[in-house]
């Protein structure tokens, strides 16, 4: 049943699955192209997540045949070009506020769910999401050469930090498309599958997160993220700074049970299991 005052409906939707929140791109006449309302909704959308007990994990994915058709370029260039350079400079930061910031340091596991068109600025919030499966039919494209212009959002950042030096460039340089296992092949997505396997592969993986604890698992990405640009010396301290801290907050009983299960109980083989709190 619906809260009221809820902030989506109109270019960002939602539905509950198993405390699985899927937050769909909703301007499926567009491909799901991403406009200034866009950005405000989704925004305010994943903030409300955050501390809705109805969703454990977020998968963000399209309705209709796309995932994101990137920057919706009438309402982003065309439609602002008159407007003042403070108007245009808060329209940019207003997508990185949900793209780069709220999405790729949230505190609830991610899952992007790739079930269409991608494309130019729709790799900036496919690679903020902590994982990712695509549909094999997925087209993905960085078409901006094409148009005469650069990658923008963030967008050459993100492919360099996912798809290496070369496959990056290639894409960049060339614009052609590519299909959902070669976006596995190069690391943008973690996985590819047929398409009337999405969903549930997607909901498989969102129900392994919901196994951990997820006060340890927010500091084990939020680590993972951070320590990529520390020196070692740096990451060292952060790391057992992270740990301790993460401890402290969940109070420390998976820690606590999981060894007891096996130290003690000889149940657990925690190279391979999962331990179950609730045994």
């Amino acid at each position: 049943m619906s809260k009221p005052n809820e902030p989506w409906g109109n270019t960002v939707d939602v539905e509950f699955e198993e405390q699985i929140a899927f937050v769909y791109f909703n301007r499926p006449d567009k491909k799901n192209c991403m406009s200034p309302t866009l950005n405000r909704e989704m925004y305010a959308t994943l903030h409300a997540l955050e501390l809705d007990d109805r969703c454990k994990v977020i998968v963000l994915t399209g309705r209709g045949a796309a995932w994101s058709a990137g920057m919706d370029l009438k309402e982003y260039f065309r439609e602002t070009d008159n407007e003042s350079d403070n108007f245009k400079m808060r329209i940019r930061e207003e997508a990185a506020a949900w793209q780069q910031v709220k999405l790729r340091y949230y505190g609830k596991p991610t899952i992007a769910m790739v079930n269409g068109w991608v494309f130019g600025g729709g790799f900036t919030p496919l690679t903020s999401c902590d994982l990712a499966i695509s549909s094999d039919d997925a087209t993905y494209g960085l078409s901006e050469i094409n148009w005469g212009i650069l990658p923008g959002g963030n967008v050459t950042k993100s492919v360099a930090d996912t798809m290496g030096q070369r496959n990056a460039l290639y894409y960049i340089m060339t614009g052609e498309t590519f299909k959902g296992p070669r976006a596995a092949e190069m690391g943008l997505v973690n996985e590819s599958v047929p398409h009337d396997k999405l969903k549930e592969r997607t909901v498989e993986l969102a129900k392994e997160l919901m196994k951990k604890d997820p006060v340890v698992l927010r500091s084990a990405k939020e680590v993972f993220k951070r320590v990529r640009y520390m020196d070692y010396e740096t990451a060292n301290d952060y790391i057992y700074a992270k740990s301790d801290g993460s401890l402290h907050r969940s109070g420390g009983e998976f820690r606590s049970g999981a060894m007891k299960a096996f130290l003690d109980d000889k149940e657990l083989k925690p190279g391979l299991d999962t331990y179950d709190k609730k045994d």
